[in-house]
């Protein structure tokens, strides 16, 4: 299987800066969408050092640094070690820098290698799969609205109205350790996959996403003109979308 990806980060209408940032590696078969948080505690410089550890850790191709895990694959467990070397990284910083301190990060990344798709993620940023005209959410929120989501005390239309939505459970660098969420999966020949922000799925609904995405016709276009609807429906945060699709030989059409 062969990836063909592309992405687009945008500053949004409304926040000052742009926290989030991306990592489209077709020859690694990485891709990353990282979202800062800090505000004044540089939330951007968190997401860049989350990004480029991951990157680095992954191109160089050490043996894991943390205990290895046998209930997943050696690719899995690559890309654990690497999202944990990521976190010590931002933790560090913000340790060795008085004004980065209380800086963080959310992280969705995913590699494929060969037909299995591995994936982690701390936080809430995203990451979908799109297989057969159907849209499935990968990843489960590091969020104070998920938990209430899990625990049946709020309901979906509450949740998304909800004051406490960006309100975070887990962050990457914000402690010394944190445990990164995982899965893999064996792909197909056209699925589609799709890392985000929060700035991207709150001015869209996943249905929304998913026929922007199959009408689009190429990754590239898809990530641009996610992020150029969701500017239109308020932009209110940083948008992200990268958008990989699994090939044999062309893009996915409904």
């Amino acid at each position: 299987m062969k990836l063909a990806a592309g992405g687009k980060t945008d500053q949004g209408r409304v926040r000052d800066k742009n926290e989030d940032r991306i990592c489209v590696d077709e020859k690694l078969g990485l891709l990353i969408v990282a979202d800062g948080i800090g505000g004044r505690s540089r939330g951007e410089v968190a997401s860049e050092l989350a990004v480029r550890a991951v990157r680095q850790f992954l191109r160089k191709d050490p043996q894991a640094l943390c205990d290895y895990d046998p209930s997943y694959c050696a690719a899995t467990n690559r890309l654990n070690a690497a999202v944990m070397q990521a976190n010590r990284t931002v933790y560090e910083a913000a340790l060795s820098t008085p004004e980065l301190s209380g800086m963080g990060t959310t992280i969705a990344a995913a590699l494929l290698a060969r037909d299995q798709l591995s994936f982690a993620h701390v936080g809430d940023s995203r990451i979908y799969l799109i297989r057969s005209g159907s849209i499935e959410q990968l990843t489960s929120d590091h969020s104070f609205v998920q938990e209430q989501l899990g625990r049946e005390r709020i309901t979906k239309e509450e949740a998304s109205q909800s004051l406490f939505k960006n309100v975070l459970t887990r962050a990457l660098g914000v402690d010394e350790e944190v445990a990164a969420d995982l899965g893999e999966l064996t792909v197909l020949a056209d699925d589609i996959l799709l890392l985000c922000s929060d700035g991207l799925y709150n001015m869209l609904s996943d249905e929304e996403m998913l026929e922007i995405i199959l009408r689009a016709g190429n990754v590239r276009a898809a990530s641009e003109i996610l992020t150029d609807i969701a500017n239109d429906n308020g932009g209110g945060d940083n948008i992200s979308a990268v958008v990989g699709h699994i090939r044999k030989k062309k893009w996915y059409r409904p």
